[in-house]
């Protein structure tokens, strides 16, 4: 066949991502995205090494350096507020703990959707609740009771992805819960804050507090961290979620109780798991996966986004290519990518590892391999090559 249709679950990043290049390939695309609209605020993701070409590529750079958060670097400080380090954002060509292309979760989300909707057809609210897949395409049937036929389907729905559990099976088979639970939420930037992200981490509890400037300079973005060793709270239980963090945070000093005032006022609270998802293969059939549905590295490695927008480049480009075979061109987006993914879910998992380690007071950080951790460093900026498929 000359073209395809396509249903894209998921209309974060990942899934708007692999529309735009779809589109670009010939392809009538279809996302369905099981909330209302599009989910504001979240995290600061980072876009680093070959990212920013992916980027370019899409004709998106300006777009998306008009909404980062112009953040110039980081403080790490003291519980009296005392800075102990500095990062900045122009560290090792913009690609450092503070990336130069930093942006908010939702602000990318944004100008993705910006860029595809005119030419993709977006379904908010809605699910794919029955799915069915023959040598001809896939059958869907909607939670709001619709029923149509594709020849494609692509699962970029997340961490907790529903079309991976209905497709490969239960979550507990793939998720690896790496011993960090992070919360996210907006709050009045009543503390100063310009243009410098800070964070305060406390090494014998292995807990850590941080506030981030964004573009509205009226807010800030606060974070909080701590270690779990298991992770049983249900993902949609925000009461729950928020009392968990009150316990958590409990006596950690810093600005910790000033931020926690605002945990009830906030409209963007986003707390779980820091986890990876594990996989022998990302497709089965005429069914595929992307982004964190498929490989999430977890917030530790600073790679989801770049993970998310270099797999929609290759994906949509190798179906191309196949013609749309699904077996050929799964195949070789998955040949293609898994080093990638590998080299920045290890990354995710030794971050993870050195944040959740509780360590008696005055003790000091183990002593990295150097040589070895930024050899893997540059395999997981730039370890990937970028065909050329126009």
């Amino acid at each position: 066949m000359s073209s395809s249709k396509v249903l894209v679950t998921g209309a974060s990043i990942a899934g708007p991502a692999l529309a735009h290049w779809l589109r670009r390939r010939g392809a009538e695309v279809t996302v369905v995205e099981r909330a209302p609209g599009l989910r504001p605020g979240g995290q600061a993701v980072d876009a680093r090494g070959v990212t920013k070409e992916v980027i370019r590529r899409m004709g998106l750079d300006e777009a998306v350096r008009a909404a980062c958060t112009d953040t110039a670097g980081a403080y790490n400080v003291d519980v009296d507020g005392n800075v102990l380090e500095t990062f900045r954002a122009d560290d090792n060509g913009g690609d450092g703990f503070i990336a130069d292309i930093e942006i908010l979760r939702g602000d990318l989300s944004q100008v993705l959707y910006d860029d595809t909707r005119d030419g993709v057809e977006y379904v908010f609210g809605d699910r794919i609740a029955e799915l069915t897949q023959d040598a001809d395409g896939v059958g869907v049937t909607f939670a709001s009771g619709g029923r149509r036929r594709f020849d494609l389907v692509v699962g970029a729905d997340g961490l907790h992805s529903s079309l991976r559990a209905m497709v490969f099976g239960p979550r507990e088979r793939y998720i690896r819960h790496l011993g960090l639970v992070l919360a996210f939420y907006s709050v009045p930037n009543e503390f100063g804050l310009d243009r410098w992200f800070i964070e305060y981490q406390d090494q014998v509890t292995a807990r850590s507090a941080a506030l981030r400037p964004i573009q509205d300079a009226t807010r800030a973005m606060a974070m909080f961290a701590f270690p779990a060793a298991d992770f049983e709270v249900d993902h949609r239980d925000v009461e729950a979620q928020k009392r968990l963090l009150r316990e958590q945070m409990a006596g950690l000093g810093w600005l910790t109780p000033k931020i926690l005032a605002h945990l009830d006022d906030t409209p963007d609270f986003y707390l779980d798991q820091v986890a990876q998802v594990v996989m022998d293969r990302w497709s089965d059939g005429r069914v595929g996966l992307l982004g964190d549905a498929a490989f999430s590295s977890s917030p530790m490695s600073g790679q989801g986004t770049g993970l998310a927008l270099v797999g929609a480049y290759l994906l949509a480009g190798e179906l191309a290519a196949a013609e749309w075979d699904p077996e050929a061109g799964f195949a070789a987006y998955e040949t293609r990518m898994r080093p990638f993914v590998e080299a920045n879910q290890e990354i995710g998992r030794l971050h993870a590892h050195s944040r959740a380690v509780a360590r008696p007071e005055g003790e000091p950080d183990p002593e990295p391999d150097m040589d070895a951790l930024m050899a893997l460093v540059d395999r997981a900026l730039n370890g990937i090559e970028l065909p050329d498929y126009d």
